[in-house]
């Protein structure tokens, strides 16, 4: 018999490839075919199987319903949520600001303010990584054009950023932080341009797999920031 199901969460053809491999497995599925437009599964099965033993399989991001969610509707539901999945980036931002401003708000000076800025920045966000260091690789190398090319890098990235922030908050080896920040955020937003300009829908790993970002402009407005501060340290 024939049995469809709605899927909200998928992102991408991995995870389609995750949640084909996933239902599969549940007994008495013969086929499954799932959709990552229509945000849909039609299955083939030997009888009808509760909907309960279909999640039970698959992690809790994804959401389970009897029958198809029409891909329009799903549209305009992540579409209304977006900005408000984005508000913690957001905050973070402000926050990074205003404590870079207020450590050189009595003896102000751009350079000193932008360097603590872009250790915080390290520091912070190699954090959010940290809290699912399993699970941060795969998601970084949907669009990381090294993490996908050399799986290690991923694992290895969170520390990277929290090298770097150390050595911008402590002031050491300046020039080699600023060289490696043009490097690797160069990479990364190379892979976020192609991401975006291809219109994929994918998570942004920026902050962990801990808050589920989209991928939106922000992701690269936030790598440019960086870039620019790194460019203008190394030519002032």
């Amino acid at each position: 018999m024939d049995q469809k199901l709605g899927i909200a969460g998928m992102t991408c053809e991995g995870c389609v490839a995750s949640v084909t491999e996933k239902l599969s497995k549940v007994k008495g599925v013969e086929a499954v075919e799932v959709d990552l437009t229509s945000a849909s599964a039609h299955l083939s099965t030997l009888h009808h199987i509760d909907i309960s033993e279909f999640r039970a399989v698959l992690p809790d991001k994804y959401k389970i319903t009897e029958g198809v969610i029409h891909s329009d509707s799903v549209e305009v539901q992540e579409e209304k949520s977006k900005w408000a999945q984005l508000q913690p980036l957001f905050l973070i931002f402000a926050y990074l600001f205003g404590a870079a401003i207020l450590l050189h708000a009595r003896d102000w000076n751009t350079n000193e303010a932008m360097l603590d800025f872009m250790g915080l920045f390290y520091i912070v966000f190699s954090f959010f990584k940290f809290l699912d260091l399993k699970g941060f690789p795969e998601s970084f190398a949907m669009y990381d054009p090294l993490a996908r090319a050399v799986p290690f890098y991923g694992w290895l990235y969170p520390f990277i950023e929290l090298g770097l922030g150390l050595l911008f908050l402590m002031r050491l080896e300046l020039q080699f932080a600023l060289i490696a920040t043009i490097v690797i955020l160069g990479i990364t937003t190379f892979g976020v341009t192609k991401t975006l300009l291809d219109k994929k829908s994918i998570r942004c790993a920026c902050l962990g797999t801990a808050l589920k970002l989209p991928m939106t402009e922000a992701t690269f407005i936030e790598n440019a920031i960086m870039l620019i501060m790194a460019f203008w340290m190394l030519l002032a």
